[in-house]
């Protein structure tokens, strides 16, 4: 992805990621964790602002920082670091509400063309999943790094 990102901290297993997101409402703390689930392979992945006081990550907070193109870009850029590590990851993603979801598809679909070389990518819907359309409206999406 050629847009500019934010520099990640990452944990020593690769698992959790920081940044700080800088606009009109300051300097605010993002994270995504990447937790593995009851099945083999698959994490799931979390994104928001990191709650100040518990350090566990709120994916219900609005921020309206101005950056939202630098933040998915980064958050891509930690899809790419988790799965080098993890090249036999498959990482489910959904929002916290509907909205969100809807939001984080007009994101794949704004970068299909330049992160489909590199991922395949699902979209659930009616608990089935298929690949990848932009305008259908996914409950959930499923993205694994391409063999290289």
């Amino acid at each position: 992805m050629n847009q500019q990102k934010y520099q990640l901290k990452a944990d020593d297993i690769l698992s959790t990621y920081e940044f700080l997101s800088e606009g009109p409402k300051g300097k605010i703390v993002k994270r995504i964790q990447f937790t593995s689930t009851n099945y083999h392979d698959v994490f799931n992945l979390a994104f928001g602002d990191k709650d100040s006081n518990t350090g566990q990550i709120d994916d219900k907070v609005i921020s309206n920082n101005g950056d939202s193109e630098m933040v998915l870009a980064t958050v891509v850029s930690a899809l790419y670091a988790f799965t080098d590590k993890h090249p036999d990851a498959w990482i489910y993603a959904t929002g916290s509400t509907k909205s969100r979801t809807r939001l984080y598809r007009m994101g794949i679909a704004k970068y299909m063309k330049e992160v489909k070389s590199d991922f395949q990518i699902f979209g659930e819907v009616n608990k089935a999943w298929e690949d990848f359309e932009k305008e259908v409206d996914y409950e959930s999406f499923l993205v694994k790094r391409k063999n290289k």
